[in-house]
């Protein structure tokens, strides 16, 4: 039986409309024209994928959020893409298999199946850029750079930088001795900051006492950049020490170029920050606004994902949500020029909408029975005959 609300989408599944859809639109194409400018290639990863190359390297949280369906040509396990990074680094490892550093950038609908609590929706618009085959500060730096250029093209303002580096709590887990139970439960008590639930959860774990104390510092060592001096007191004088001295030493160089290039721009420091910590090996780094109440982007190192595809490359990127950064967007086009022209097959008239719309113009040429007039069709301007000559003339 039909239901009577058919038109109805499934919860969290949107629909853009016309003028959404040019604003949306709009910013895509600068975005990507920008990426351009700075060497990153566009990309178009297919929807549907296996299943075991769209969770490569990436940890449970991605496992969750992908529908998953079995294909009926071959009978493998398929999923609908929550997150494009693992199709862009096979494409880089496997198709492109260049020896120097790759730039690929891309955008494209993803589908979650389970919403974001914070924006409901479970079919963002991912738009990201990727750098691989260079594995210096330099190439983390780069896309740092591009990702605030990103914002800033997108209007946004007063952004605020995070950074933290995973291979701290990584080399911390290891040299504790935690077992793989015990890491997942500490990484998820880190996650949620519940430092209360972290004491007690250290408390029961059969680890150096140093190390307790150490792991309950942790959500501490976060704020400005006095938290890296304070991290180099805490953390000091470990066997994994020189692993962490490392990290400490790319956090510092990455917020003294920042303070060089951007010196308006706020940062901070967060050494518990694991967003991605089974996917990346280094530097992350999250973008926030007083307007949002998570990050608008993110990213980080995530090295040596191509393995799974049979060339394993150093790799860097970031990412957002297109429809997000959109909705923050005062579109400069949206006030533009758009052209009535009467109904008629005269060739003067067809020639005159022909050479406008080659420059950009947009004209709507009346129908026949066409009741609306001018305005009604979202019109500034019209297309008028004046001594045998079409010229255009704003509709007042």
């Amino acid at each position: 039986m039909q239901r009577k609300d058919n038109w109805l989408l499934p919860e969290g599944i949107g629909e853009v409309l016309p003028e959404q859809a040019a604003h949306l639109e709009n910013l895509r194409r600068k975005l990507l024209d920008t990426f351009a400018c700075w060497g990153y290639q566009l990309v178009i990863p297919p929807f549907v994928d296996f299943l075991d190359s769209l969770l490569t390297g990436s940890g449970h949280d991605l496992d969750l959020q992908t529908f998953k369906l079995t294909d009926q040509l071959s009978g493998e396990m398929l999923g609908v893409r929550a997150d494009m990074t693992p199709q862009v680094a096979r494409i880089d490892a496997h198709h492109l298999q260049h020896d120097g550093p790759t730039r690929l950038c891309y955008a494209g609908t993803v589908l979650h199946a389970v919403g974001d609590p914070l924006e409901k929706s479970r079919s963002p618009m991912q738009i990201g850029a990727e750098l691989y085959g260079h594995a210096g500060l330099e190439s983390d730096y780069e896309v740092i750079r591009l990702m605030l250029e990103m914002l800033a093209i997108s209007g946004l303002q007063n952004v605020h930088l995070d950074l933290g580096h995973v291979a701290i709590y990584r080399a911390l887990a290891e040299q504790a001795g935690l077992n793989q139970q015990q890491e997942s439960e500490l990484f998820d008590v880190l996650q949620r900051k519940a430092r209360t639930e972290l004491v007690e959860l250290l408390a029961g774990f059969a680890i150096d006492e140093r190390f307790q104390a150490i792991f309950n510092a942790l959500p501490k060592l976060n704020g400005g950049r006095e938290v890296l001096d304070k991290a180099d007191a805490v953390l000091a004088g470990l066997p994994c020490s020189g692993m962490i001295g490392a990290a400490l030493a790319d956090l510092r160089g990455i917020a003294d170029k920042l303070r060089r290039d951007f010196p308006g721009l706020s940062v901070s420091f967060d050494l518990a920050e694991l967003r991605g910590y089974h996917y990346h090996t280094g530097i992350v780094f999250a973008a926030f606004v007083p307007a949002l109440g998570k990050e608008i982007a993110r990213g980080g190192r995530y090295d040596n994902i191509g393995a799974r595809f049979g060339r394993a490359r150093a790799a860097t990127g970031f990412s957002a949500d297109l429809k997000v950064l959109a909705a923050m967007f005062e579109d400069a086009d949206s006030a533009r020029q758009i052209v009535y022209a009467p109904h008629g097959e005269d060739a003067d008239l067809l020639e005159a909408i022909r050479d406008l719309r080659a420059q950009g113009e947009v004209v709507i040429q009346q129908l026949p029975g066409q009741a609306e007039a001018a305005a009604q069709m979202g019109c500034n301007a019209i297309l008028e005959n004046q001594n045998q000559r079409w010229v255009v003339k704003p509709l007042v």
